[in-house]
């Protein structure tokens, strides 16, 4: 019998009151609180439409988004903006935090390099611009050549210089050469050809703002011919607190991702409570459908997929607000070693965990989804680098059809399973369907009992087992109903998880 656990929600009400906007729930709470203090939001839409509520409710502009913008609002101004029904959703600006807590031959990274997959050739990132959204980029040798821009939106420096050390330790994950410059060793990047753009957003406390996350990812889309880029990552996460369609910064993913880029975003850290696993964790912007959203494995130090786990405290699906399924694959994030930024504030902080390369204490430990996801991104260029051509969802859907499933971990918690290149050959025809994002795409998987069951991907729903059904109800095999219907020994209703007799 699995153990009881219960999925306490994060996020209050999406509205309060009989407010007219669609307010975050950290909104709704400061609005409910009774807080003199003035608040930053973030609303969406047109300037003209941002600078008639701001002269109607007296609402200062703090910074112009591509798709909207930041204000402040005295608690006078922010009671007058939530009655308006041109305000739409309203949303705090939240803090966004890097996702701390590989092996190439493990991930398949060294057979696309040999060109052992045929589907792929022998390829190294050649020509794909990843964007790395972080912490900024440090100077360091295995880095010399990688990074073609820096761009700084916060006001530490202006240079888009790291001073955590989360940024550089993500941007070796992905594309890294290896001593002596070499492109295909042991510590080598997954893309070690990739060229890498520095767009800077979290300070050196490894924390920022999802305003300047949603510039960073803008800026992106703007420029996204000019630097080649073609992949982002975004190793980092803020509380979710309102569905993806109405969170801004899943709606900067969803731009980005309709431009053409293929967005990698961390599940989060946050699947483990007091020893307790807790559902229903995955952070924001890896809320989102567009996203390729991804966990965390433990893979036991060793090149043997069959001792990997996923980490316990990686977050688990379902999403909070929207249900739906999510990690959607997940990857080495276990004590995996890269690059180190000199002077940053976590090597300072964690002395033990640096190592030496060719110059003394220039690697650095760490563990975290956002280790993961830099995985994630790198073998995404390789994909890229093989098969230019292939859209967003063809990306999403060829990493999870290739994926080793992990029956043990479950939905959850593994999402479509392991991230395993090397078995992309196995993919006869990937279908994406005009239809809709996630529409339409199946492929089959082993039942507990030996047989096989067909994935199918419905709308912004996973249905997994060989049932399907329509919107808000999941089915996998006999185990798991995702709604209000009660099956065997487990129920899901609403927000809440119980699971149990």
């Amino acid at each position: 019998m699995v153990a009881a656990a219960l999925l306490v929600s994060l996020a209050a009400a999406a509205e309060a009151g009989p407010s007219r906007a669609r307010l975050s729930s950290d909104l709704a709470k400061h609005l409910d609180s009774g807080s003199t203090a003035p608040v930053d939001l973030i609303v969406s839409g047109p300037p003209e439409r941002i600078e008639r509520l701001a002269q109607r409710h007296g609402l200062v502009v703090k910074k112009v988004l591509s798709s909207g913008a930041l204000l402040t609002a005295s608690r006078a101004a922010f009671e007058s903006l939530v009655e308006d029904e041109e305000a739409g959703a309203v949303s705090g600006n939240s803090i966004v935090r890097s996702q701390m807590a590989v092996t190439t031959s493990l991930t398949g990274a060294d057979a696309a390099w040999a060109g052992e997959v045929v589907s792929l050739g022998s390829v190294d990132g050649s020509g794909i611009g990843v964007a790395v959204i972080d912490s900024g980029i440090a100077n360091h040798p295995a880095l010399k050549g990688r990074v073609v821009a820096n761009v700084d939106f916060t006001d530490d420096n202006g240079t888009g210089q790291d001073l955590y050390g989360h940024g550089t330790h993500i941007a070796g994950i992905i594309a890294a050469r290896g001593f002596n410059n070499s492109a295909e060793g042991a510590d080598s990047g997954m893309a070690p050809a990739a060229h890498l753009i520095n767009l800077k957003v979290l300070g050196a406390d490894g924390s920022g703002y999802v305003s300047d996350v949603i510039a960073a990812i803008d800026f992106a889309i703007q420029y996204r011919t000019t630097f080649g880029i073609k992949v982002l990552n975004l190793s980092l996460g803020a509380a979710p607190t309102q569905s993806y369609r109405d969170d801004p910064l899943c709606q900067a993913v969803e731009r980005a991702v309709r431009a053409g880029l293929v967005v990698v975003a961390s599940a989060g850290n946050y699947g483990e409570f007091k020893g307790k696993q807790v559902y229903g964790s995955i952070t924001s912007p890896g809320i989102s459908p567009y996203a390729i959203t991804v966990g965390a494995l433990r893979t036991q130090g060793t090149v043997d997929p069959s001792d990997d786990e996923v980490a316990p405290w990686s977050s688990k699906g379902p999403t909070l607000v929207d249900h739906i399924v999510k990690p959607d694959l997940v990857a080495p994030g276990s004590k995996i070693i890269s690059t180190a930024a000199e002077g940053g504030a976590l090597m300072a902080q964690f002395p033990d965990r640096l190592f030496d390369g060719p110059g003394a204490r220039d690697y650095f430990s760490m563990s975290g989804t956002s280790m993961a996801a830099a995985v994630v991104s790198g073998a995404v260029a390789l994909l890229l680098d093989g098969q230019p051509t292939m859209t967003p969802l063809q990306v999403k859907l060829a990493l999870q059809a290739s994926a080793d499933f992990m029956l043990s971990a479950g939905l959850l918690a593994s999402g479509a399973g392991s991230l395993d290149l090397a078995d992309i050959d196995q993919i006869p025809n990937l279908y994406p369907s005009d239809k809709g994002f996630l529409t339409g795409f199946a492929m089959v998987v082993p039942n507990p009992d030996g047989t096989s069951s067909q994935i199918l991907i419905w709308g912004d729903i996973l249905i997994w087992g060989d049932t399907t059904s329509a919107d808000d109800i999941l089915i996998w095999g006999d185990i798991l109903i995702w709604g209000d219907t009660t099956l065997a020994d487990i129920l899901i209703w609403g927000d809440i998880l119980i699971w149990g007799d």
